[in-house]
């Protein structure tokens, strides 16, 4: 079946411009505003072959070889020299690193307040093994009063 159905395919197909020719026109139009409308041929000629071993020189990375952008509000990146830069400033930490450090420094008050005993679940804690501790003091003089009485009751059988 032929392409676009039944009806056949109408309309050209999609043609893609050459990002060496947008930047070979781009440039004819800048040195045509430049020279005034002035144009030699063999000067142009000339320009064209040199500017294209500049561009083949130069490698941009991803779409700014494609398309030329002069955005006003773009930041340009400027490299600083070694003498201009400052080692005792203060480093600029992201909000990942600062909610660490917070994070960290939150739970040392926490655990100096839990040792202290300030908190509630160290009071619950300290409860807690109040208890315990009874039970165990408990349990030690049960064991001690057993203790006593069978050595009576030795006693007694070894008196008799």
């Amino acid at each position: 079946m032929p392409r676009g159905g039944k009806k056949g395919h109408k309309g050209r197909g999609k043609q893609f411009s050459n990002p060496e020719e947008i930047d070979r026109q781009m440039r004819k139009q800048r040195e045509l505003e430049a020279n005034g409308g002035e144009e030699k041929d063999s000067e142009a000629s000339n320009s064209d072959s040199s500017s294209d071993e500049e561009c083949e020189n130069k490698k941009k990375s991803g779409v700014e070889g494609l398309i030329e952008i002069e955005n006003p509000n773009r930041v340009s990146t400027k490299s600083k020299k070694v003498a201009e830069l400052d080692l005792n400033a203060p480093k600029e930490l992201s909000r990942r690193e600062r909610e660490e450090i917070e994070k960290q420094k939150a739970k040392e008050r926490y655990m100096k307040l839990h040792l202290e005993g300030k908190t509630e679940q160290a009071r619950a804690d300290l409860a807690r093994l109040a208890i315990i501790k009874k039970q165990r003091e408990d349990a030690a003089k049960k064991r001690d009063d057993i203790k006593k009485d069978k050595e009576v009751v030795h006693e007694t059988k070894a008196k008799r």
